[in-house]
């Protein structure tokens, strides 16, 4: 039997509904304040219909636009959940133009950032590429890189007294 569209919804149907596994709905709890289920005794939670819609929006940023957790409380803190709301329903676009401005790849194709330590194989230890000027993404005073430079310099000097597997 099929519930009313005003009916409260559980978390398993909740679950089903966006097809995400029931513990995802519990954690974007703790990320999303504006996430609020009803809970009765024993915690057991329901959903209004009015929380479907805005997780069916959160749904559609994170796992259709390419949007972090991050970026979708961005969205929320500066638009509201109504705006969510409309992305949930294809009604209201996601704000691309602020990953533009950013510089951002598109939703969904950033690439992690190489992690420090060993360097890759081919590649020179961050000491040694420091001669090579880095692919510029916001623009350093002469005074803010030299002193960048200066702290990197320490830090290579100070690890290397701590891990003399390095030197």
């Amino acid at each position: 039997m099929e519930k009313s569209p005003d009916a409260f919804r559980t978390i398993s149907e909740a679950a089903e509904e966006l097809n995400v596994p029931q513990h995802v709905l519990r954690f974007w709890e703790t990320r999303f304040a504006q996430i609020k289920p009803m809970k009765r005794a024993g915690g057991r939670r329901y959903y209004r219909p009015a929380d479907i819609e805005l997780l069916k929006g959160i749904h559609t940023l994170l796992y259709s636009q390419g949007y972090t957790i991050r970026g979708v409380q961005r969205i929320l803190k500066e638009e509201n959940s109504a705006y969510v709301v409309g992305i949930g329903r294809g009604e209201v676009m996601p704000r691309k133009s602020d990953l533009a401005k950013e510089g951002a790849p598109p939703p969904g194709t950033a690439k992690a950032a190489p992690r420090g330590g060993v360097p890759a194989p081919g590649r020179a230890p961050l000491a040694r590429t420091l001669d090579v000027p880095p692919k510029v993404i916001h623009k350093l005073s002469s005074a803010q890189s030299d002193a960048l430079k200066l702290a990197l310099w320490d830090l290579t000097d100070a690890r290397k007294m701590l891990d003399p597997a390095t030197k």
